[in-house]
């Protein structure tokens, strides 16, 4: 088996894994078991976590400040196992690309940038729970996620067109490029606002649609809502800010919805426009979609399965846009 072979099928499993990670994440903050497990790497001093009654008593003995409690600490440790295997798994990309001395240098940079970020990951693992969800550094381990997500996707698109296996392709107009690359700081800004409202708790800050509270401009504290330089120390499970500040973030994310639904949509309309039926039908469809999770989280006032698709709707706009602008070339007009 070549190399780049080994390399498609690491990050094909790869893929499928880091999707895991992420849906055990929005799982583990949904159901409020962030601090789960006190500590870290291990949970209340034990490799897996407390099981027996003896293991149990002397867990709570050890940190009296947070009672154990076992459907807080299963999802905790079951994501960082998952989060482990996966960091795993991109080292041995790492370690191949290494000793196989792999000559493509796009795909030798996709690798170490994976393999810095998932060392980074590790980081903000320790600090999410030393520091008790402070929002600025869960805000980060999930951007975390889903480029790590992104980046084994590349991996993975990179080896199979090395080896000649994938080769779909996109010649556009100068137009819609354009427009494919103005789609990625709209999106990402878009989904650092949803994570941003997750960390501090702001999901169900406007519990009607499509007014907030009755209005369609809200009572909302902006400045406290995105202040970014929340003071470190108080425990932020189930957050801090009063209601007018999780408004704002909520109200600001539900802009952000309607220009990155604006924006797709122009994509679908370009793509249908140049004969590309089925790459148009899945922008409209995923955005679609998106759209119905997230008017869902607030009618039925965020269930836990609708509002873990919705942080796997927004990664799989994100990896599909990275594939379609990867795979798209600009047509001469000369």
């Amino acid at each position: 088996m070549d190399n780049f072979k080994k390399i498609q099928i690491i990050s094909l499993i790869g893929i499928f894994l880091a999707f895991v990670v992420v849906g055990l994440g929005a799982w583990t903050r949904l159901v409020d078991a962030g601090l789960g497990c006190p500590d870290w790497p291990g949970c209340y001093g034990f490799v897996w976590m407390p099981v027996t009654e003896s293991e149990i008593i002397q867990a709570n003995i050890d940190f009296p400040e947070r009672e154990f409690e076992l459907v807080k600490a299963v999802p905790e440790v079951v994501h960082r196992y998952f989060a482990g295997t996966l960091g795993l798994l991109i080292f041995s990309l790492f370690f191949l690309a290494i000793f196989s001395k792999i000559k493509d240098r796009r795909l030798n940079n996709l690798i170490f940038s994976a393999t810095i970020l998932v060392c980074i990951q590790s980081l903000f693992g320790y600090l999410t729970v030393s520091l008790q969800l402070w929002p600025q550094v869960v805000t980060l381990h999930l951007l975390g996620g889903f480029f790590t997500t992104t980046l084994v996707f590349l991996i993975f698109l990179r080896s199979s067109q090395l080896r000649s296996t994938f080769n779909i392709s996109f010649s556009v107009l100068a137009q819609t490029k354009t427009l494919l690359n103005w789609a990625f700081p709209f999106l990402i800004g878009q989904i650092i606002l949803g994570v941003w409202l997750s960390s501090n708790y702001a999901a169900l800050a406007c519990p009607d649609f499509p007014k907030c509270h009755g209005q369609w401009l809200p009572p909302a504290d902006y400045t406290k809502g995105f202040n970014f330089l929340q003071q470190i120390g108080p425990d932020y499970l189930g957050g801090q800010l009063d209601v007018e500040s999780r408004v704002a973030i909520h109200f600001i994310h539900r802009l952000g919805a309607i220009a990155v639904t604006v924006v797709f949509l122009l994509l679908t309309w370009r793509f249908y426009k140049e004969k590309y039926r089925a790459a148009s039908f899945g922008f409209a469809s995923l955005i679609g979609f998106q759209l119905v999770l997230g008017i869902s989280n607030i009618y039925f006032q965020v269930p836990l399965y609708v509002a873990i698709a919705h942080n796997l709707g927004a990664l799989f706009l994100l990896m599909y846009l990275s594939f379609i602008r990867l795979k798209s070339s600009t047509i001469s007009t000369a």
